[in-house]
């Protein structure tokens, strides 16, 4: 008895701290949601599950130290609701992103981006008008475009230089004309279209030098933001699987603890307790 509870409490104690990475992954989902893709309708459910699991813990904590009996029956029945949402999250971000990666381009060290490559709900929520407006907008204030140029001794880098260089999918698809439309580089933000366009793509007529428009409008800056929302999404999920795994052994380690503690409380040996044989439930921990 002793030993479950001391164990439950030491758990306990791990997810409490363990909590701390996923709040933290809402709070730097939510920082890259200021800084350059703008989403901010996925970090909260990371915020929300971080905070929960912290209470529950310090719950089962208290309950398993002090053996509290209500505390622990509170404590299973909130544990369980959030591993379930916990595992409906994780599943929930990966069906979201699933789809679509960037296309390798001859002579350039960075990938395009194509919305057609990516479907779904996300996909969706990005692409609608209404809301890519609300996007578009932050991604101009964020100034991420502006951030790109570089020079070495007071000269601006060469196009070789540029097209060697790791862009990330926002400044690739933002930034910059797919390369398939011929334009002429002049310097990270300013592309002239030479003897004319040679794609067909319809983001060849929507890029502008002007330095609020660019390609803001263009289906290869909505593909953008969803290639760094999969990316960021992917990094947080890793965590979050970790810590299911480690609440899942939790949860089943307070159960033993918490059959324990009715054990005792009825002064009972070790089996089924005289309350569960006069009233038999169908569920029960």
């Amino acid at each position: 008895m002793r030993t479950s509870n001391h164990l439950i409490g030491l758990l306990n104690f791990l997810t409490f701290l363990l909590s701390i990475p996923i709040l933290g992954g809402g709070i730097w989902l939510s920082g890259r949601a200021n800084n350059t893709d703008c989403l901010r309708f996925l970090q909260w459910p990371l915020i929300i599950i971080g905070v929960s699991i912290m209470v529950v813990s310090l719950a089962g904590f208290a309950g398993a130290c002090y053996r509290n009996t209500f505390l622990m029956y509170l404590y299973l029945w909130a544990m369980f609701f959030i591993i379930a949402a916990l595992v409906g999250f994780v599943i929930f971000a990966y069906v979201v992103t699933d789809k679509g990666s960037g296309r390798q381009v001859l002579n350039r060290a960075y990938p395009e981006y194509r919305l057609q490559d990516y479907s779904g709900w996300l996909e969706e929520r990005v692409a609608s008008d209404s809301y890519w407006r609300k996007i578009s907008s932050c991604i101009r204030d964020s100034k991420v475009c502006r951030k790109m140029g570089r020079s070495f001794n007071g000269i601006p880098e060469s196009a070789d230089m540029f097209y060697l260089r790791k862009l990330s999918p926002i400044q690739s698809g933002c930034c910059k004309p797919p390369t398939e439309c011929g334009y002429i580089y002049v310097n990270e933000t300013i592309w002239n279209s030479g003897g004319g366009l040679v794609g067909t793509n319809p983001d060849c007529v929507r890029w502008s030098n002007d330095q609020e428009q660019l390609c803001y409008g263009c289906d290869s800056c909505k593909a953008g933001v969803l290639a760094s929302l999969k990316k960021s999404w992917r990094k947080v999920s890793v965590i979050n699987i970790i810590i299911l795994i480690i609440l899942v052994i939790a949860y089943v380690v307070a159960i033993g603890a918490f059959r324990n503690d009715k054990r005792m409380d009825n002064d009972e040996p070790y089996g089924e307790t005289r309350m569960e044989k006069a009233h038999p439930s169908r569920i029960h921990f």
